[in-house]
């Protein structure tokens, strides 16, 4: 599939495109119409959103490749813009938010360098907060540690004991794509990326991984993705993070998680199971999904994390003037 770009400017929305090709060139607008009704835009449903989300709690998480960032060629250079930062920067003052990636938690804190919010690694299996979770307080893979600034931390990584294996992996997985134009294997600390963004040469990969049985392989988008088998995943990432800021059975919190790849899936399903919440898919084709919404570009997550940030200031604004007319009218009074 193939698509004309967005335009730059996040707010013009009458010029993103309404049209969408196959290989082609022609129109499947009936199709993904279709797909829409059952996953409408968040943009347009953003007033069923802020009815729901009224005198709640939302906790916001974000994937990051094709989500704040478009998908690209080469992974380092996956940036992602000063406006979609300044958006994330917004809403990461106005809500809890976290970014959960399958890239490592340094490198996606290298592409976003932003202070105000959390970060999950590895597809969840590398998260760093400020404080011990209540659930997982004595857990095991649960260590205190300082950062660079002398802050007190606390980093939850649930694979740690297959990171010897990871590295035996990575070295047999980079002699495989040796040689291959447009293939590189990228190190995620608890996960190892395939890319195979310009070829097609993913049968080797499977072929070299069948002796490794505690390990398993997922495809992403033009990325293989090989993780430990373990009971862990971004859905699960989620609720950790969720008990960390003691949110888990507060049935006040809303969880709002937009992302575009098959990992997210599995925290589409955690807010589902949860009960409440919006799931939110990133994509410009039909696809399944267990999202109830969908955007679809980068650049229509940065408008939607605009409005939000934007309606949250607003009605902390409101907040403010009514207990200062409430504070006129005591004051009154008591006079």
């Amino acid at each position: 599939m193939v698509y004309r770009q967005p335009p730059s400017d996040p707010l013009n929305m009458e010029f993103i495109p309404k049209e969408i090709f196959d290989g082609n060139g022609d129109t499947i607008n009936g199709s993904y119409d279709v797909w829409l009704k059952n996953h409408p835009s968040a943009l347009s449903s953003f007033d069923e959103i802020k009815r729901v989300a009224h005198e709640k709690q939302m906790v916001v998480f974000l994937d990051y490749d094709g989500t704040l960032s478009p998908i690209v060629n080469d992974p380092d250079r996956a940036f992602m813009s000063n406006a979609m930062r300044s958006a994330v920067r917004k809403v990461g003052k106005h809500f809890p938010t976290a970014i959960v990636s399958g890239r490592s938690r340094d490198k996606v804190f290298q592409f976003v360098r932003l202070n105000n919010i959390y970060y999950a690694g590895s597809h969840g299996m590398d998260i760093s907060t400020p404080s011990v979770s209540l659930y997982y307080g004595n857990h095991k893979h649960q260590t205190r540690t300082i950062d660079e600034k002398g802050n007190e931390m606390v980093n939850f990584c649930p694979a740690q004991k297959f990171l010897p294996r990871i590295q035996t992996i990575k070295v047999m997985l980079q002699e495989i794509t040796r040689g291959i134009k447009g293939a590189m294997v990228e190190d995620n600390k608890f996960c190892l990326s395939v890319h195979f963004r310009c070829v097609n040469e993913d049968e080797k990969v499977d072929s070299a991984m069948k002796c490794y049985k505690d390990f398993h392989i997922s495809e992403g988008k033009e990325v293989m993705e090989i993780r430990p088998n373990i009971n862990w995943d971004k859905g699960l990432a989620l609720q950790y993070i969720l008990d960390n800021l003691g949110f888990e059975n507060s049935s006040k919190v809303l969880p709002i998680y937009i992302g575009d790849d098959k990992t997210d899936e599995d925290a589409f399903k955690m807010i589902k199971s949860i009960g409440r919440g919006f799931p939110i898919v990133v994509s410009s084709t039909p696809k399944e999904t267990e999202a109830l919404y969908s955007l679809h570009y980068p650049i229509e997550v940065m408008s939607f994390l605009i409005r939000l940030a934007k309606w949250k200031k607003d009605c902390t604004l409101r907040g403010g003037y009514k207990k200062k007319s409430l504070f006129g009218v005591f004051r009154r009074l008591i006079r």
